[in-house]
């Protein structure tokens, strides 16, 4: 968006969210907002809709946390054809008889009312207890001069039920950094507890060159688990922490 703005002079050019199952365009952004907000989120509430951010009891979250968004209004749909199941799965009403779509996507509001998407909400990891988000792992380690891709997934544990397991592709004519560099990479911007305990070389060393994507071209991450956890379970690997 920055270069279409600032290069080709598409300066009314703004973000927006939706999805099919809301018909479709619940927030947007407007053209004389500040090219940070277009940047970072996906601009404000549209008048048709209603919008809330719940944790996983379904409890509304304070101002500033993140949790699943969930959609409602009029243009909701009516339900999955022929799939009662997933329907009733996603679509939940409240105390006071509100429909409520549970979106699935991770998001956040500030005080301002802008809403940034920043995952999947069944993305999530859950590290002793802990939610730990997997995107801005994967920004860190895209930051980093020898990688061109990052996948960050949960993996199984015994100790703490999951840790952070990256799948990362090395790139161009770069050095290959070791395991502890890119530790630490991690480790000094959010944290030890953010920092990979499980590091895969896409095409490298046993582990799949091909990615599982979606129609829509995103990361199957479910599939990206299974492969991490069975790379661990046949090399026999305990978490490096």
């Amino acid at each position: 968006m920055e270069l279409m703005v600032n290069r080709l002079g598409m300066k009314e050019f703004t973000s927006s969210y939706g999805l099919t199952e809301a018909s479709p365009t619940c927030f947007n952004a407007f053209t004389d907002d500040a090219l940070g907000k277009r940047l970072t989120t996906v601009g404000t509430l549209m008048p048709h809709a209603s919008a809330k951010i719940v944790d996983r009891d379904g409890n509304i979250v304070p101002m500033g946390e993140r949790g699943e968004l969930c959609m409602a209004g009029y243009q909701l749909q009516a339900g999955y054809w022929n799939n009662s199941e997933k329907t009733n799965e996603v679509m939940v009403r409240d105390s006071a008889g509100v429909l409520w779509l549970h979106t699935g996507d991770e998001a956040v509001f500030d005080d301002a009312g802008y809403c940034s998407i920043t995952g999947r909400f069944k993305d999530i990891i859950i590290r002793g207890g802990e939610n730990i988000y997997p995107l801005e792992i994967e920004e860190r380690l895209m930051a980093h001069p020898s990688i061109s891709q990052a996948i960050v997934v949960g993996l199984k544990d015994e100790h703490y039920g999951e840790v952070v397991g990256a799948f990362v592709q090395r790139a161009e004519n770069s050095e290959k950094p070791t395991f502890q560099e890119l530790k630490d990479w991690v480790r000094q911007r959010l944290g030890g507890h953010k920092s990979p305990a499980h590091i895969f070389w896409l095409g490298e060393d046993g582990v799949p060159s091909n990615v599982p994507l979606t129609g829509s071209g995103k990361v199957r991450k479910f599939e990206m688990a299974k492969v991490g956890d069975e790379l661990l379970k046949k090399n026999k690997v305990s978490a490096k922490l």
